[in-house]
This record gives C-alpha cells, structure tokens and sequence, in this order.
C-alpha cells in the first residue's frame, strides 16, 4: 500500500494498438497536392529584419512630435527638422574633489598675469572621457559645434571637435550656473573642516573665486546649502534666483542653436546648464532641476520639429565609457 500509483488516470496516454514503451515510428507525410505550397525553410529564407552585425532596426518610432512640448523659438519656425547632440564635459579636478563647480573661471588676460588657469579643469580622467566620446561620436556627421567658453567644457569640445573643419562656437549662454559664495567648496561630503582663505575680486569678466583651502558648504552656510541640496529652485541671494536665471540662459542658448542653419549641432557644456537645456526641451520648470541626471561625457540627443518642438531620443548614453562602442543615429 502506498507504493502504487494511487491515480491511474495520471498514467501517459498511448495509442492504443501500439505498447507505450516502445518507440515510435514516425508516421510517413501525405503527399502534397498541387495546391499546397511548400513550408518556408528558416535556413534559406533570408529575414527581411535583419541587418548587418545581426542586429535589429529600429522600429516604432514617433510619427509626429507636434505639440508635444513648447516652441523653443518662440514659433518662430526653424529651416527644416534638426538634431542636437548634449555632452557633458569629461571629469574636473573639482567633479574630483567634490567642490561646487566655478561659474566663471580665470579670465585669459588674468592668466597671463597670474600664471595661472581656470580653477577646475580636466583631470587625466576627463581628458580620456573626451577622447572616447570622439571616438563614440566620430560618424555622427554634425554641422557645427556650440560649447562653453569655460576651460573644463571648452577643453572637452576642442578634444571631440578635432580634425573636424565645421564651426566650433564658444557662447556664454551655455556657461554654469552661478552660485556666488557657494562655489568652491566641499559639497558636504567631506567630514573634515578646512580653513578658508579666499580672496574675491573684481574684473570686467566677472566675479573671481580663488579658494586656497576648501570647506564643507553645509557647514558654513547650512541653511543656503540645504536649500541648494534639497529645493534648489528656492535657492536665492540677495533677491537672485540662479535658477531662475539659467532656465533664461538655457532658452537663450536653445534659440541660438536652432536658428543657426544646419540640421545636426554637437553642444558641449556643464551639467547645471544641461539639467536647464533638457527640462527647458521637455517644458519642465525649475522645480524639476533634479528630475535628470547627466554623467560626465554623458551623451543626450534631441530631435526638434520645425516649430522648435523637441522629442527626447536618447538621454545620457554612456556606453561609450565602458566600451569602444561607436553610435549611429
């Protein structure tokens, strides 16, 4: 008892002239009438799917964009449909360090006097990441190239755009956003304090910041800090909102790419002002700073109708960073 099969049902059905043990012949195929068409041979038949590298095309794709989002061009229309390509600029020495990043930079005329440079500029790293997004970047045929004017994108931009004979445009548009006494200093990751000797002077380039030793933001202004970290778009000095601003900023520099004939432009610039430059795209406010995320040498791509409408294709590609992967778009 128990040793039996309790629910004979269970049991494999067979045919019931033939014993289930024994093996199957394969019963023999009718023969086919004039009428039947021969089954496709997988083998043979070649996959209208399929393209070179045995990959697959892109499909399902957007008919129509309009009115997705608002004119970038204030309705003014556009020469025809565009492309822009968004890179972040490759590692700093501040991006390093965990500093809030200079909106302004040592001026050249300063430079020369001082001998010194920008205050963060690209580490070896960031030299390495602009030279792979060359490489992911180099059969994508752009128009022209805009770019911060600013050492740490400007140096990227001139990496990327080498050997390239079309336009390469440094606007001030695309600059960071500026975060007065902030800049500079640690961004509260760094348990240690540091003395701060700064010295702030004026030129006709702007504000300069020269930080000899860094310190922890949260700990000398705690409340303007967690604002900045937690509800950036209330950040304010002295009645100014740098939000605020560079959302003003990011449509200035959106109007002057897409009015400029051509249809593919590469952008290299920060990452403040690339948060302004894709939310100002996707009609998001302020409020909205910290809804995107871009890595240095992070690639973002939007298409643009000819309203100046923009659709998102693409947001921070960084296979490029890992690999030697080459896009096509």
């Amino acid at each position: 008892k128990g040793w039996g099969n309790p629910n004979p049902n269970n049991q494999l059905r067979s045919n019931s002239k033939t014993k289930p043990w024994k093996k199957q012949k394969p019963q023999s195929q009718p023969p086919k009438t004039p009428n039947q068409r021969p089954k496709p041979n997988p083998k043979k038949t070649p996959n209208p799917d399929k393209v070179q590298n045995n990959s697959l095309p892109m499909t399902g794709g957007a008919f129509d964009f309009k009115r997705a989002t608002t004119s970038l061009t204030d309705d003014e229309l556009i020469s025809s449909p565009k492309r822009v390509t968004l890179v972040r600029h490759g590692l700093s020495t501040w991006n390093e360090e965990s500093r809030i990043q200079d909106s302004v930079g040592i001026p050249s005329s300063e430079r020369k006097k001082k001998g010194s440079s920008n205050m963060s500029v690209l580490t070896e790293t960031g030299i390495r990441q602009a030279e792979r997004c060359k490489k992911a970047l180099a059969n994508i045929p752009f128009d022209g190239c805009f770019s911060s004017p600013i050492s740490r994108a400007k140096s990227t931009a001139e990496i990327i755009w080498q050997g390239r004979e079309e336009p390469l445009v440094f606007i001030d548009s695309l600059k960071e956003a500026h975060l007065f006494f902030l800049e500079g200093m640690k961004n509260g990751q760094s348990p240690r304090f540091h003395v701060l000797f700064m010295l702030k002077y004026y030129s006709l380039e702007g504000i300069i910041y020269l930080n000899l030793k860094a310190v922890d933001a949260k700990q000398i202004y705690p409340k303007e800090y967690t604002t900045w970290r937690e509800d950036p778009a209330s950040f304010q000095v002295n009645g100014i909102y740098p939000l605020r601003k560079v959302w003003g900023t990011a449509r200035e520099a959106w109007k002057e790419i897409l009015l400029t004939p051509g249809e593919h432009f590469l952008v290299v610039t920060h990452k403040s002002i690339l948060r302004a430059l894709i939310c100002t795209a996707l009609g998001l406010g302020p409020e909205r700073f910290r809804a995107t995320d871009v890595n240095n040498g992070g690639i973002t791509v939007f298409k643009f109708n000819p309203g100046g409408e923009a659709m998102l294709q693409n947001l921070n590609m960084t296979s490029h960073m890992y690999s030697d992967h080459v896009y096509l778009y």
